[in-house]
């Protein structure tokens, strides 16, 4: 009977270790839904990023060719993040920016891939944008690396 119980709390504790929740930044955030409500918001792609910290293919967004005036949102809430004037051709493939608007993103350290990275994530909704390096453009030395499928185009 013992061993019953020890396997099958065992069990129970890998289980909630190998939940499938989805990551999320940490912190608490304005705007909160539940995974259906968020997987009801947006297509399954920006779901994949924003929600589960995926990264889309690079040279797959069209708002890496975006040019004209305008501000990019967050796809998840519409909160602005960037203003046109910020962003810069990296040549990396991803929509890249040397500087985000006034508390607009908010970041963490991210320990995947087999290297410390840091993580760029919506201070609003939480939802992950992409990562900022050290490698950008003056004025700020900063390169903001973000998925396209997470951000949204306001033309002014």
């Amino acid at each position: 009977m013992h061993r019953r119980t020890l396997l099958a709390s065992a069990a129970a504790l890998l289980g909630l270790g190998l939940s499938t929740r989805a990551p999320q930044a940490e912190g608490t955030f304005e705007i909160t839904l539940t995974e259906a409500e968020w997987r009801a918001r947006l297509s399954p792609e920006a779901y994949a990023v924003l929600r589960e910290e995926d990264t889309e293919r690079a040279f797959t967004s069209p708002l890496n060719d975006e040019h004209r005036a305008g501000t990019f949102h967050c796809a998840g809430c519409d909160l602005p993040l960037y203003a046109s004037d910020t962003k810069f051709d990296s040549g990396t493939g991803w929509p890249s920016f040397f500087q985000p608007l006034d508390n607009a993103v908010a970041t963490k350290e991210d320990n995947t891939l087999f290297s410390t990275r840091t993580e760029v994530h919506c201070r609003r909704c939480g939802g992950h944008l992409g990562h900022v390096f050290n490698d950008g453009p003056q004025p700020t030395g900063l390169r903001y690396c973000m998925n396209g499928v997470a951000l949204s185009f306001k033309p002014a």
